[in-house]
Formats: C-alpha cells, sequence, structure tokens
C-alpha cells in the first residue's frame, strides 16, 4: 500500500504541474485507497474498483461512473510502473448526464432574494450585507457561485471596473469588466465591510461575521434558506431553484440584449463564452434554454431576414 500512496502523490504532481487543480479527484482517489486497506489489497482489481465505485448504491449512475473513470485514470499510471495493477476497462459503468433543467428567475424573484438577504440577521448587519451583495453579483454578472467567494481585496478594481477572476473551472483565470453601477454597490459594500470588520482575517473581499472567507457550503445553505423565505421551495424541497441558475438567467439575459439591439448575435457569442470563462464555444450553448421570450425575439429577426430583397 506504501506503493500505491507514493504512487498517488506522483501521479496529483504530475497533473498538478500541468495545471490541473484535482480537489475532488484527490479526494475520491484517497477514499479508494483507504478501501483498498480495509480489503487488504495491494493491488488494484478492476472488482474492487467497481465495487468502490458503486457504493453506496442508491448515488446516481452518472457519479458511480464519474468515481469509476477517477480510478481508471489513476491505475493506467499505476498500471505503468507495476502491471500488477489493473485498469478498469471502459463501459463498465455508462450514463448520460442528465441535463437539469435550469430555472429563469424572474426580475422580481432576483429582486425579493435580495430583499430577504438584507433582512438576514446576525451578530452585525455585515451578514445581511454580504450576502445581499453576493446575490447581486451573480445575477449581473453570471459568475460562477464559487467565484466571487476566491475574489481577495486585490482582485477587485473598482477604479478600472474590472474584477481578476483567478484560478476559476479547469485553472483558467480572466478579468471581468462590470458596469459603473455594479462598482458602485460594490465600493458601497466594501465601505461597510470595512466599518463593520475592521480587522480581517482573511483577504477576502467578501467577508463573513467572523472576518473570514466564506465557504461554498455556507452560501449554499444561505441561498437555499432565502429561496425558501420569498417562496420559491417549500421548507421541506430538497430540490428547487439553484445559485447556478442565476448563470443561466445572466446567458438568456445577454441573448435578449444582444437580439433587441439589432447584434449578430452568433457573432457575439464568443464573447459571452469568454465572459462566463468557457474554454468553448460549445460549452456556451448549454445555458441557452429556449424560453419563450427568447424564441420571440429569434423569431422576428428571423422573419425581418426573411423579407428583405435578395
Amino acid at each position: 500500500m506504501k506503493d500505491l500512496l507514493r504512487l498517488l502523490d506522483e501521479y496529483l504532481a504530475t497533473r498538478r504541474a500541468l495545471g490541473a487543480r484535482l480537489v475532488q479527484t484527490e479526494r475520491l482517489l484517497r477514499s479508494f485507497l483507504a478501501f483498498l486497506v480495509e480489503y487488504e489489497a495491494a493491488c488494484i482489481t478492476t472488482q474492487l474498483a467497481l465495487q468502490w465505485a458503486t457504493e453506496p448504491s442508491q448515488t446516481q449512475p452518472a457519479w458511480q461512473a464519474q468515481r469509476l473513470g477517477v480510478v481508471r485514470a489513476f491505475a493506467r499510471y499505476a498500471s505503468a510502473a507495476d502491471p500488477r495493477h489493473e485498469v478498469p476497462p471502459e463501459g463498465l459503468l455508462t450514463a448520460q448526464y442528465r441535463r437539469v433543467i435550469p430555472y429563469i428567475y424572474s426580475d422580481k424573484e432576483i429582486t425579493d432574494l435580495i430583499g430577504a438577504a438584507q433582512r438576514l440577521r446576525g451578530s452585525s448587519d455585515l451578514r445581511a450585507c454580504t450576502y445581499s451583495s453576493l446575490l447581486g453579483l451573480l445575477a449581473v454578472t453570471g459568475m460562477r457561485s464559487s467565484e466571487p467567494l476566491r475574489l481577495d481585496r486585490d482582485d477587485v478594481d473598482l477604479a478600472s471596473g474590472v474584477l481578476t477572476v483567478r484560478r476559476s473551472k479547469f485553472g483558467k483565470s480572466r478579468c471581468l469588466p462590470v458596469h459603473e453601477s455594479t462598482c458602485q454597490a460594490l465600493a458601497d459594500y466594501a465601505a461597510q465591510r470595512d466599518r463593520l470588520c475592521p480587522h480581517p482575517v482573511d483577504p477576502a473581499f467578501f467577508l463573513s461575521e467572523r472576518g473570514t472567507r466564506i465557504t461554498q457550503n455556507t452560501l449554499q445553505r444561505t441561498f437555499v434558506q432565502l429561496s425558501q423565505q420569498v417562496g420559491l421551495r417549500d421548507r421541506s424541497d430538497s430540490r428547487g431553484p439553484r445559485l447556478h441558475d442565476l448563470r443561466h438567467r445572466f446567458a438568456i439575459g445577454t441573448l435578449l440584449r444582444w437580439y433587441r439591439e439589432g447584434l449578430d448575435v452568433e457573432q457575439q457569442t464568443p464573447r459571452l463564452a469568454t465572459y462566463l470563462g468557457h474554454v468553448h464555444v460549445s460549452d456556451t450553448y448549454w445555458y441557452l434554454t429556449a424560453t419563450p421570450e427568447l424564441l420571440q425575439v429569434a423569431a422576428r429577426r428571423l422573419d425581418r431576414t426573411a423579407r428583405r430583397p435578395a
């Protein structure tokens, strides 16, 4: 088992040197090696990999297939060093990911969520101030929910109106220009934050009441609480509109604006892909849900094009 642990450390170090973050991958592989220890197995076998990937049995097939894929990639590396390690073949677990139908928030629902955040209680007004500002920023930029949480103060240039998002998905960094109204809202938040928490523990731009960086889990729990308060989900609902749906709303809203401005949407889409931090333009199409309003403006554009004389 010491050899496997050494190989795992080498595997992670090699891939991270190429720019991969592998936070979840490391957690899964260390869990798998602990599983092998329980079975007193010194080598990776297809049978044990499959057994680990499908436990617990009630998990989604897509997640089980993903777990096995993580082991398969590591097993290829381990097998090159020691052929006793088996590489689980492709196709043992196949599950096509089913796209969750996004929820497209209305302007009123966004206003209600921010209003509920402004009424959050805490030991000071910082909690309400932070979460209302966070939700507002997510709504107007389409950032991934984790991205504003990683912003440090030096990443927020309000004089130039640019946010620097560092090492986001796929290890990519990007600069996001934001509207002057967004800059003003962020400046107002920063002033209140510094007044309420003059000696923060962390350099994060968005702070908890303890002066620390807010975690993704804390943001998610707070969002569920707020969405219950404004009627977007019942108290007992484990599912409902997601934070990630704000990203869908931003993408669709951007397309609607371009259609109304008479711009060539197909030509402009790469700009949206860059802003959202996508590697390929095709990734952006995932967010473009055919809402009635979007279909209506697109149909009007098509109708005008068809009527033009040849």
